[in-house]
């Protein structure tokens, strides 16, 4: 099962940072930084019924292996990545929501 991930360059993130998951803050030097802008879909359509069967939620913000995924030829920041690939879903928060 595979994702289709956008890198989040750096210069693109929020000024309020970042909530990283344990474990994600030791893979971050070996990761990417990316929204995950299409999943995988039990059947092929149009149809808004169409359910999510990747188990990676659309539109999430993700680390990956940074050697994961292959890169789509007509666009250098797009990924296509096993989920198995992903490290962790990844929530931005405010700098007064941290703790």
């Amino acid at each position: 099962m595979r994702v289709l991930v956008q890198l989040v360059r750096d210069d693109e993130r929020t000024d309020a940072g970042l909530y990283l998951p344990q474990g994600a803050k030791e893979a971050q030097e070996d990761a990417h930084y990316g929204k995950v802008i299409e999943v995988a879909r039990d059947r092929p359509t149009t149809d808004e019924a169409s359910e999510n069967v990747s188990g990676v939620p659309h539109g999430a913000f993700v680390l990956f292996k940074k050697n994961a995924g292959i890169a789509v030829p007509w666009d250098d920041r797009l990924r296509l990545v096993d989920v198995k690939d992903v490290l962790a879903t990844v929530e931005e928060v405010q700098a007064d929501e941290a703790h």
